[in-house]
């Protein structure tokens, strides 16, 4: 299995951000059972240009943890281009310390499940959340991460 990912980071408020080879390991996973070559572009962004995407995108006038653009090509057209993830730096690190988990978990979390969305995958209707969040999971615990839906004191959180 073959992804080419490029991954656009700026230092963002100076918070960390994983390296490549981190986010090529987490969309190859989650890309394993699906396509055996993707191409695929992450941009690692702050809370101004992920709040002016998610208006612009989703009708939602603030910024979010990760935003999932597939390619839609005209039908005949076979290329490996998978899509483009958006991630919001600012947003992850909240959101990790908010939910007591470990940043790096809550980073591949976050990929896979963007990933998942640029394959087709959704979360609007409950089976389909079920499907997704069953996948992530399995994903996520085969890589030595602990479930994604669950707090550190055990309660179930969502997306």
């Amino acid at each position: 299995m073959s992804a080419e990912i490029t991954v656009d980071i700026d230092n963002v408020d100076g918070l960390p951000a994983p390296c490549s080879k981190d986010f090529h390991r987490w969309v190859a996973a989650a890309l394993q059972e699906h396509r055996s070559d993707s191409e695929v572009s992450i941009r690692i962004v702050d809370r101004v240009e992920s709040q002016t995407l998610n208006c612009q995108y989703r009708g939602k006038n603030k910024p979010t943890n990760v935003l999932s653009f597939p390619t839609d090509f005209p039908a005949g057209v076979e290329l490996p281009l998978l899509g483009d993830l958006v991630i919001c730096q600012p947003v992850v690190a909240e959101e990790a310390a908010e939910q007591h988990k470990l940043l790096s978990a809550h980073w591949a979390h976050l990929t896979i499940h963007g990933t998942l969305h640029l394959l087709g995958y959704d979360h609007l209707e409950d089976a389909e959340a079920n499907l997704m969040e069953a996948m992530e999971t399995k994903i996520l615990t085969t890589m030595g991460y602990p479930p994604p839906y669950e707090t550190a004191n055990g309660d179930e959180d969502s997306l």
